[in-house]
């Protein structure tokens, strides 16, 4: 059974660096799928914050350019969310997303919280 599993939120400072990871199955875990890191603030929809397309470029959504870095290592079957100079609005629960041939995967979730 395919999952991903987020790690690394936390507490954090305004003006701090945190980062977020996700393990990835194997078996979905390809340079032609989907991989996305998505944000979900209290009461909000879930956005989609940065994301490797199956064309293996990087997107960001304008609120965490110059800020945020996703990256991947494929000898850990690893994607990750590399946050800095965060701030407030950053505060939500991230979801790991993999999309890859014609299926969805989620995972749990990892609190990030952005307070001083």
């Amino acid at each position: 059974q395919e999952q991903l599993v987020e790690s690394g939120g936390g507490l954090v400072q305004p003006g701090g660096s945190l980062t977020l990871s996700c393990v990835v199955s194997q078996s979905i875990f390809s340079r032609h799928a989907f991989m996305g890191w998505y944000r979900q603030a209290p009461g909000k929809e879930r956005d989609l914050v940065a994301s490797f397309t199956t064309g293996g470029s990087r997107t960001y959504a304008d609120s965490v350019k110059g800020r945020f870095t996703i990256s991947r290592d494929t000898l850990v079957n690893t994607v990750y969310l590399q946050m800095t100079s965060v701030k407030p609005e950053d505060t939500g629960l991230y979801y790991c997303n993999v999309q890859y041939r014609g299926s969805v995967y989620w995972g749990q979730g990892t609190q990030v919280t952005v307070s001083s």
